[in-house]
């Protein structure tokens, strides 16, 4: 039993203490052709499905971009959480259909 816990102790990360409404910059690694480089996503987490999966909204100019991640993917190399976002909601669907000043979120404390 002990070498199955160690064998997975490696490979899987630790949960992360985000949430829904917490801003947080995402780097990942990106393969282009022979070459891989390391880049970034910031914005803001829409939902976070269990332990598997998160979504982060951002705005590119007017246009709103959405990504998801898997948690235990091995491309992500670091998540780091900017700002904390006081939010009633778990999944904040209705973000999508925010504008403006409307989209912002009432921060509880910065990192």
């Amino acid at each position: 039993m002990q070498n199955i816990t160690e064998y997975f102790s490696g490979k899987y990360k630790t949960k992360y203490a985000f949430k829904a409404g917490d801003t947080v910059n995402v780097e990942y690694e990106i393969k282009e052709g022979d070459k891989n480089r390391i880049q970034s996503f910031k914005g803001i987490i829409i939902k976070k499905q269990g332990n598997s999966t998160f979504t982060i909204r951002k705005f590119s100019g007017t246009i709103g971009v959405e990504r998801i991640f898997p948690i235990n993917s091995p491309i992500i190399k670091k998540i780091k959480i900017i700002m904390s976002g006081k939010v009633r909601r778990s999944k904040i669907y209705y973000f999508r259909n925010l504008r403006g000043k409307q989209a912002k979120i009432k921060s509880i404390s910065n990192y």
